[in-house]
C-alpha cells in the first residue's frame, strides 16, 4: 500500500515481513513479540523440530518451515536465534540475499567470522544488528545519564542451570551481556584482563569471574554463574561521591550519593518495558528509517573480543571437576 504525501512524494506503507530462525526458548519469543509489533508482520518461522515447527506456527498463524533457505523470497528481515556455531552461515546466506539482519548474542563463534558479517553488511547497505538486550532494559535508560567517569563496576550475573545454550561457557553466554555494557560506558582502551573459571556441570566453563582495568584507572569485576541456585541480574557502578545500582530483573535502579548529613538512597524512575519487544521494534525502526542500530555489528565485535580473551584466559590453566 502506499499514499501521496504533498508535494507529490509517494511513501511506502508496506509493512517490514520478517521472519525468526530457531525457535527454541528464545526465538519463539521474538516470534511472539514481533506478531504484537504493529510496523511488522511475522510471515514465518523456521526450526528442523517438526514437533515445534507446527505447534508455534499453529499457535501464530504463520507458515513454518525446516529449511531456513525457503524464506528467501519470503521476508524482508529476519531474526537468527540458532546455536551459535551456525550464527555466521546462516546470518551471511541472509545478507548475501539482501535482507536485514539480527543475530541473536554472541555475535559468532570468532572475531574473523564477526569482521565478515560486518563487512558484507556495510557492502550491501543492511541493517545488522546483534541482541545484547541489556542496552533496551529500562533500569539502564534510566541511569544512563548519571553514567560519567566511572571509577569501578561490579557486576553479577547468575541463572540457574538452563539446559540450552550449552554449545559454549559462561562468558559466551552470560557475561558478554554485562562485557557489552562495560564497554559502552568506559571511555578508555583496556590496559590489562585476568579471568578464572571452572567447568562443573559441562565440558565448558560454568562459572566465571574477569577484572577488566582501563587505562583510564577504572576497574570492572565481573561474576557469571549459570549453576546457581537463584537468578541475579546486577551491576553496580561507582562514581565519585556517589553510586548507582541497577537490577535488570526487577527493572530497578537507586543511586546512593554521598551528603553533608551522610548517604542518601533515591530510586530512579522507571517506565518497565518488556527489553526485547523494545530491541526487536528497534531492529525494525533501523530497518525502516535506514538507522544506526543501537549494538550494531561492529560494537558487538567489541564486546566479542573482550569475552574470547577471558574464556581463553580461562582455558590456559583449566580446572576440571
Amino acid at each position: 500500500m502506499t499514499f501521496v504525501e504533498p508535494f507529490g512524494i509517494i511513501v511506502s506503507m508496506r509493512k517490514i515481513r520478517v521472519g525468526v530462525i530457531g525457535i527454541g526458548y528464545l526465538g519463539s519469543l521474538h516470534a511472539r513479540l514481533y506478531k504484537e509489533i504493529d510496523s511488522c508482520s511475522l510471515e514465518a518461522v523456521c526450526d528442523i523440530d517438526e514437533t515445534r515447527l507446527q505447534q508455534l506456527s499453529g499457535e501464530l498463524s504463520v507458515r513454518g518451515f525446516s529449511d531456513y533457505r525457503e524464506l528467501f523470497p519470503e521476508v524482508d528481515a529476519v531474526s537468527i536465534a540458532v546455536p551459535t556455531g551456525l550464527h555466521y552461515k546462516i546470518a551471511r546466506e541472509f545478507l548475501e540475499h539482501n535482507i536485514h539482519t539480527l543475530v541473536e548474542k554472541p555475535f559468532t563463534t570468532d572475531l574473523k567470522e564477526a569482521d565478515s558479517l560486518i563487512k558484507l553488511a556495510r557492502k550491501k547497505d543492511l541493517t545488522l544488528q546483534v541482541g545484547h538486550i541489556e542496552r533496551f532494559n529500562s533500569a539502564f535508560a534510566a541511569a544512563r545519564e548519571y553514567f560519567e567517569n566511572p571509577y569501578f563496576i561490579e557486576c553479577h550475573r547468575l541463572s540457574t542451570f538452563p539446559n540450552r545454550s550449552l554449545d559454549i561457557g559462561v562468558v559466551l553466554d552470560l557475561m558478554i551481556h554485562d562485557i557489552d555494557i562495560i564497554l559502552g560506558l568506559v571511555n578508555s582502551p583496556i590496559k590489562r584482563i585476568d579471568a578464572v573459571g571452572v567447568n562443573v556441570l559441562t565440558p565448558y566453563e560454568d562459572i566465571a569471574n574477569a577484572r577488566i582495568s582501563f587505562k583510564n584507572g577504572c576497574v570492572a569485576n565481573l561474576t557469571a554463574s549459570r549453576i546457581s541456585e537463584e537468578a541475579m541480574r546486577k551491576i553496580r557502578i561507582f562514581l565519585k561521591n556517589a553510586y548507582i545500582s541497577l537490577d535488570y530483573r526487577a527493572q530497578q535502579a537507586f543511586i546512593y550519593k554521598k551528603e553533608l548529613t551522610g548517604i542518601t538512597k533515591a530510586a530512579l524512575p522507571i517506565e518497565k518495558e518488556q527489553p526485547l519487544k523494545k530491541e526487536l521494534a528497534s531492529f525494525v525502526e533501523c530497518v525502516t528509517a535506514h538507522k544506526e542500530p543501537v549494538v550494531s555489528g561492529e560494537i558487538a565485535r567489541e564486546a566479542l573480543a573482550v569475552a574470547l580473551k577471558i574464556r581463553d584466559l580461562i582455558w590456559k590453566n583449566p580446572r576440571k571437576f
